[in-house]
This record gives C-alpha cells, sequence and structure tokens, in this order.
C-alpha cells in the first residue's frame, strides 16, 4: 500500500505558465463579513452598517471586506500550491478589487505561476511568483493580487 500525502508544490514542480483552478469555491456570508471586519476591528460602515449602505451609491447595500476577500483567494490556493513547502511569504503586490463582494456572492480563485527564480541566499530554496485572482459566480473579476513565496525544493532523494 502507498501512502499519499497532500501537499503543496516543491519550487521545482512550479511551472511558469501554469494556472490552477482552486475548487469548491467559497460563498460569502454575513457573519463571515461581520466576524471578520470586526476582528481586525474595522469601522468601517460600509461592511457593518446595512441601513448606512443601502443609502450609499453606487451599490446600495454592504460590502464584503476586501481583505476578507484577498485572505480567502490566498487561502484558496494553499491545498494545491503551499501546504507544507512554503517557507515563508515574501509579499503581496499589485492589489486590485475592480468590482466589489457581496453577501451571498461566490468566490472563486485562480492562480497563474508567472516567475521562479532559485534563491541567491538561501540554498534549498526558490522565489516563485504568483498572480492571483478572485471572480464571483458571475466570473467577474473582484480581486488581484501578485505574491511572491519563498518555497523549499525537493528534499534530495525525492
Amino acid at each position: 500500500m502507498t501512502d499519499i500525502v497532500q501537499r503543496g508544490l516543491y519550487y521545482e514542480e512550479f511551472e511558469v505558465g501554469a494556472r490552477y483552478l482552486h475548487r469548491p469555491g467559497r460563498t460569502a456570508t454575513e457573519a463571515d463579513n461581520v466576524l471578520f471586519t470586526t476582528l481586525t476591528m474595522n469601522a468601517q460602515a460600509l461592511h457593518l452598517d446595512a441601513a448606512f449602505s443601502a443609502a450609499q451609491q453606487p451599490f446600495g447595500q454592504r460590502l464584503m471586506n476586501s481583505m476578507w476577500t484577498l485572505s480567502t483567494m490566498v487561502g484558496a490556493s494553499v491545498g494545491q500550491l503551499t501546504q507544507g513547502t512554503l517557507v515563508a511569504q515574501l509579499g503581496l503586490g499589485d492589489i486590485a478589487f475592480p468590482h466589489p463582494l457581496f453577501h451571498g456572492d461566490t468566490l472563486y480563485t485562480e492562480s497563474l505561476i508567472v516567475d521562479k527564480r532559485l534563491s541567491s541566499s538561501r540554498p534549498g530554496q526558490g522565489i516563485c511568483t504568483i498572480a492571483h485572482t478572485g471572480r464571483n459566480q458571475d466570473g467577474t473579476v473582484v480581486a488581484m493580487a501578485t505574491r511572491t513565496a519563498l518555497m523549499h525544493c525537493m528534499p534530495e532523494g525525492a
């Protein structure tokens, strides 16, 4: 019998140009929004106050906290890309939220491997650049971010 352990990819397994579709999606709930927003001490009424938000244009309703969207989008990629093979997240950049996410929307995430190189200062490790895109159930892009991750290389003999 063979034991198979779920893990992310080692540096050598990342292929520039590969696109990963992370499933299942995650349906955003009011509870997600309220909990995340209050846990992070964000008092923005656009996330918490239904009466205030209803009177605001152009959306007329509460918006999901964009940091929840970003966190959930990156989190959706962990099982396929970085679980157990990540050394450290080095940074996030080029973050944009071109369309809001609302309660009841489902967030679907895809990741494109855009670059990789061996680390010049950390033997046995490499740096991968990953472009994450989040779409709602209609395919509308709601979030984008570029993530730089320090990854383990394959162990010798693996």
